[in-house]
């Protein structure tokens, strides 16, 4: 049989007898203890494994979304390139038109000032 201490209220120290069974309990309930203790050890090394699964999951979804956008920036400036070149281009009719608008007007102009110097102008009398 097993002896236990106990203190009592007045401060005084007691051992008394415990039985087999009890210690035998008392044991299982550290053992179990120990076990509840390891559990959790390991559920936690679970959650950083689980955890690191996800981050792992966040890396991959970032560079595909990383991808995606230099993508998108290739094709804004190759539109911005595009874009650009048309500008030029337009800008480039236009003075043309404007050029063949100024030279439709100065030939117009010509064939005025000819059709008067050509129309019969009445002779002066002496």
């Amino acid at each position: 049989m097993a002896y236990a201490t106990c203190l009592q209220d007045e401060g005084l120290i007691e051992d008394f007898p415990v039985g087999d069974r009890a210690v035998e309990h008392l044991e299982l309930t550290q053992n179990q203890v120990v076990l509840l203790d390891t559990l959790e050890q390991e559920i936690s090394k679970f959650k950083e494994c689980h955890s690191m699964l996800d981050i792992n999951a966040l890396f991959t979804e970032a560079k595909h979304y990383h991808a995606k956008l230099v993508t998108i920036r290739k094709e804004m400036l190759l539109l911005h390139e595009k874009t650009s070149k048309l500008k030029k281009r337009a800008l480039k009719l236009q003075q043309k038109r404007q050029r063949e608008e100024l030279e439709r007007e100065q030939q117009r102009e010509k064939e005025c000032e000819r059709e008067k110097q050509l129309t019969a102008k009445p002779a002066k009398r002496p």
